[in-house]
């Protein structure tokens, strides 16, 4: 039999004390700053903390290893009353969110995922949408939403990908929410035709994979951020598809 003390275990909770928040903003500095060159008004590079004004109003997950009690991922969580408090969602400096905060559901906006570099590769992220569901069903969340970036800021070099986006998964009108105008950065960069589809989702970041699987979609167009030297996508994800999805995955999961 192999020998299971190799492989990590997780527990996943949320953040309950400042220190808490400020070892997921860490982690957070790790990825997205020194791993990835991102930046920002709010980012202390003298005790390395990636930050900004929703974190004070924002539910943070983390999953831990249990056996090294190291933090191994992250999730931000902004429901629709912190977004109220907060003055809106982080979303909204990128997309015109009005045919969600419109709708009358409740919302919850995802946002900083991230996994220690160590972690990658594990189950630690399917820990963390396990207890997203959790999180979702007792507050009894309707619509998941939050931007997803590809790494660099030239889309012609992300063609495939965001044109797989823009041709197999846009979401329904009714949830449709688009790029700002003054940042709009059409998706639909290569024919349908011509779109190699193995190399578009090989090339495909690992999260935006799994809001794929469990039935999401996205916004039209993207958005360039160089500030945090990402290109960013707009994914949406209704609750009762989620919950189907997962169970059809479970189900496939017990078979012999």
């Amino acid at each position: 039999m192999p020998d299971t003390t190799a492989f990590p275990a997780f527990r996943v909770s949320l953040a309950t004390t400042a220190e808490e928040r400020r070892c997921a903003q860490q982690l957070r500095y790790q990825v997205f700053v020194q791993e990835l060159g991102a930046g920002g008004a709010m980012v202390d590079h003298s005790v390395e903390l990636e930050q900004d004004a929703f974190d004070a109003f924002a539910d943070h997950m983390l999953v831990h290893d249990t056996r090294s009690g190291r933090l191994a991922g992250v999730y931000r969580l902004l429901r629709s009353d912190q977004a109220d408090r907060a003055g809106g969602f982080y979303s909204e400096s990128e997309y015109d969110l009005g045919v969600l905060t419109n709708c009358d559901k409740p919302l919850l906006e995802l946002g900083r995922s991230c996994l220690h570099p160590d972690f990658r590769g594990t189950t630690a992220l399917y820990h963390l949408w396990g207890g997203l569901a959790g999180y979702v069903a007792d507050h009894q969340i309707d619509i998941l939403f939050g931007v997803a970036s590809f790494h660099g800021t030239n889309p012609q070099t992300l063609a495939a990908p965001l044109s797989l986006l823009h041709h197999n998964h846009l979401a329904p009108p009714a949830l449709r929410v688009r790029a700002r105008a003054d940042h709009f950065q059409p998706m639909d960069l290569t024919p349908m035709q011509s779109l190699d589809r193995r190399n578009a989702m090989i090339a495909m970041p690992p999260l935006i994979k799994a809001y794929l699987r469990l039935g999401g979609s996205v916004g039209e167009g993207a958005y360039v951020d160089h500030a945090f030297n990402t290109t960013d996508v707009c994914l949406i994800l209704q609750t009762c598809d989620m919950n189907r999805r997962q169970a059809q995955i479970y189900a496939k999961g017990r078979q012999p």
